[in-house]
């Protein structure tokens, strides 16, 4: 057996704390974004979808196929005068046909399937705009469960330094023992909100993992941002002529339309007649001519069409012009909607959480801290340093869920724009 050496098995050590450390290394959104768009299943299975429009685009352009035809008569099937010789008079004519289509048929079949693929890029990027919203909310959830977990730890952390003192108070006999049960029970509801904040934490993170088709333990998973908000806001007409050039949702609505006016024209392209051209090499040695045994002949055939002028399709196509652009004015109404609400959502966020941060945060530190030291020293009752625990930790949930909220409200401003516009 091979004895491995001290250096060798530091260094093996090194290296596998190196790549749990590397795994182990929290997502920023940027990162998390970029695994999402690579290995989503949803994602991907549309991004096949654009990937088929865009090949029948090749079939859309195709040409039609020469027909190749061969006939054969003059063969000879019963004996004239005693006389059989079948192959004497048979002549053979191969000759070959095409269609040709007018109207510019093709580059019309072309240019709607194009137009089609476009609609369908854009579709598929409205798909990912959703998506990534949906993405987004589970990282700030991620985020918000994380600083919910550091309250909990800080706040148990805290109340345990408290029950040492009043551990120490009772046994000097500045409290009585009844007191000290009582604060020793409130330490129930730190340890429940702490398991709740663990558990919490652990769902969004595996909404996370879910989204990103990821199979890495929970507790091998992590991400990072800033949990935080900003007081200032753009004008609201910057995010409504960013929403008219970027919402893709917009962009398919437009295409659509635009798609409709194509497929018109090919029905009234559709509605012409298309002949077809022949050509053809006879060789006949039974001819009364000894100088035109072989021959060549051209054909023009073109259709009588007294009934089918194609009315119909183009009357529909027609009508689908009309119909495509109600439905982009609608989309367009549905973008002005979707800004301006999501616009006043963060406005009304920012709104209360300006006061939680010049004020209400540190007043409730301020207040807990003074309840507190009177309470050790004897100038508060027990009910007064209970009250004075709770408020902090509201103000303090409070102001987390606040932030996470405008957070929310923020990604949902970003998918009605069509972009992120707030970090």
């Amino acid at each position: 057996m091979r004895i491995l050496r001290p250096s060798f098995l530091v260094a093996a050590l090194m290296l596998l704390g190196y790549r749990v450390a590397v795994a182990q290394q929290p997502l920023s959104w940027d990162q998390l974004k970029a695994r999402f768009e690579a290995t989503n299943p949803a994602l991907k299975a549309d991004a096949d979808l654009v990937d088929e429009m865009r090949a029948q685009e090749i079939t859309a352009y195709l040409r039609p196929n020469p027909q190749l035809g061969i006939s054969v008569d003059g063969t000879q099937i019963a004996p004239r005068n005693g006389v059989w010789q079948p192959l004497s008079g048979t002549f053979v004519s191969p000759g070959i046909s095409y269609l040709h289509e007018r109207d510019h048929k093709r580059e019309l079949r072309q240019q709607s399937a194009q137009e089609g693929t476009h609609v369908s890029e854009s579709q598929h990027d409205d798909l990912r705009r959703t998506l990534e919203f949906t993405l987004r909310t589970a990282f700030i959830n991620t985020l918000e469960a994380k600083a919910v977990l550091d309250l909990a730890k800080t706040g148990l952390e805290y109340y345990d330094h408290i029950l040492d003192i009043s551990r120490v108070r009772l046994r000097d006999g500045d409290i009585a023992q009844m007191d000290f049960d009582r604060i020793e029970l409130f330490r129930v509801q730190y340890e429940s909100e702490l398991q709740t904040a663990i558990v919490n934490l652990r769902t969004a993170k595996l909404q996370l993992l879910q989204l990103l088709n990821d199979r890495t333990p929970v507790d091998q998973f992590d991400v990072t941002g800033t949990f935080d908000f900003s007081p200032s806001l753009p004008p609201l007409d910057d995010f409504r002529q960013n929403a008219l050039t970027s919402r893709p949702d917009l962009q398919a609505a437009l295409q659509a339309a635009q798609q409709a006016d194509t497929n018109h024209k090919l029905a009234i392209a559709n509605g012409s007649t298309d002949p077809v051209f022949g050509t053809w090499y006879t060789w006949n040695p039974s001819t009364n001519n000894p100088n035109a045994t072989q021959t060549l002949g051209i054909s023009a055939s073109i259709p009588l069409r007294f009934f089918d002028r194609n009315q119909g399709e183009k009357k529909r196509t027609q009508i689908d012009i009309d119909r495509s652009q109600q439905a982009a004015d609608a989309v367009r109404a549905q973008v002005f909607s979707d800004v301006d609400s999501s616009y006043a959502t963060v406005q009304s966020s920012i709104e209360l959480l300006k006061p939680y941060k010049a004020k209400y945060n540190n007043q409730a530190l301020r207040v807990r801290e003074a309840v507190t030291y009177a309470y050790q020293n004897g100038g508060a009752s027990l009910l007064e340093f209970l009250n004075a625990q709770s408020d902090y930790r509201q103000v303090q949930l409070a102001y987390t869920q606040l932030i996470a909220a405008y957070l929310t409200a923020a990604a949902q401003l970003n998918q009605a724009v069509g972009r992120e516009v707030i970090q």
